[in-house]
């Protein structure tokens, strides 16, 4: 395993890093990456942001909304957290393998005196507490894994940018973020300032005492190509925003893999307009089922056949053809 040195805290540019990592880069071996943001909102590939944000207080923080390429829920970033991310190959033993990329860090934290475990789908806890989230993007042979470590995190803010909806505070029976959520740093041994435990993970994960020898550097057409990258996708309020069309239906369900939300109008018996948002995890791009979908009249025998000639485990993780059916037509 390779790792790049990434001290940007720009979370437009760090994204890009990410994607270019997973696409641009011709490397056989497996790839580390640990980055902090600055104050941000990371919205999963399939959410609505508008519904997500509480957008009066981070338009009077200035904080930065952007949506990353991986499934999953919104999550907060500051300069208390620490990210990482692994780039490796897309094998069938590690697709929505969440434990095997969290071990690392789940075994780094014991060694710091930190009882952390991998809960539920895709986090680590402390203490029945949260301290880290997961996700997962495709591409190709590759795989990109990344993560939070809550490590001294401004938890109030983590309250206050978050829009919890009505469907996860039912199906989870949440009180409230910050009640389920909470820091490593009060949890150590022995307290570090930031920089010490990142370089205490780094060593862990590289299996080294000498990074520096596992570094990648990236040349200069490289750091052009991801400065490309940032400008044409995170810096775009398209990307990041898009504009959310007007639906006559809305239908959601809590399914065991998350969240489907999905919203659509019908004229003439027939669905126009279809799309689907939510917190779950797939491989590939939901836009191409929700193509498939469009057109079709709105009966369920006919949306039932429609959905038999379509691998629907490839679009969504833990999520089956009678969630959709069920979701559509409850």
């Amino acid at each position: 395993m390779i790792y790049i040195e990434n001290n940007n805290l720009d979370p437009h540019y760090n994204l890009a890093l990410e994607e270019y990592a997973v696409k641009g880069l011709d490397v056989d071996e497996d790839i580390l990456i640990l980055w902090q943001n600055e104050p941000s909102v990371i919205i999963g590939r399939n959410q609505n942001t508008i519904e997500e944000i509480n957008k009066n207080y981070i338009e009077e923080k200035d904080i930065n909304v952007v949506r990353r390429l991986s499934g999953g829920g919104a999550v907060y970033h500051d300069l208390g957290n620490l990210n990482f991310s692994f780039v490796t190959k897309n094998f069938h033993s590690n697709v929505n393998n969440f434990k095997i990329f969290t071990q690392p860090v789940i075994d780094a934290l014991a060694k710091l005196g930190v009882n952390a475990v991998f809960h539920g789908r895709n986090d680590i806890v402390v203490d029945g507490k949260k301290v880290s989230g997961n996700a997962q993007y495709f591409y190709k042979n590759k795989m990109l894994h990344h993560g939070t470590i809550l490590f001294d995190s401004t938890l109030e803010d983590i309250v206050e940018v978050l829009n919890v909806g009505d469907e996860k505070i039912k199906s989870k029976g949440i009180k409230s973020i910050k009640s389920r959520v909470t820091n490593i740093a009060p949890h150590l041994e022995k307290q570090v300032p930031m920089d010490e435990f990142k370089e205490i993970l780094l060593k862990f994960i590289l299996d080294t005492d000498s990074p520096q020898e596992k570094e990648y550097k990236l040349n200069d057409k490289e750091l052009k190509e991801i400065e490309e990258l940032k400008n044409s996708r995170y810096d775009k309020w398209e990307w990041n925003f898009g504009e959310s069309p007007e639906f006559e239906i809305q239908k959601t369900k809590r399914a065991e893999g998350g969240l489907l939300d999905i919203r659509f109008s019908v004229k003439n018996g027939k669905i126009k307009d279809l799309k689907i948002y939510g917190d779950f995890f797939g491989d590939k791009d939901v836009s191409s089922l929700e193509d498939q979908l469009i057109g079709k009249s709105y009966r369920k025998e006919d949306i039932e056949k429609t959905l038999e000639n379509i691998e629907i485990e490839k679009y969504f993780y833990n999520i089956n053809k009678e969630d959709i059916l069920d979701c559509l037509f409850k």
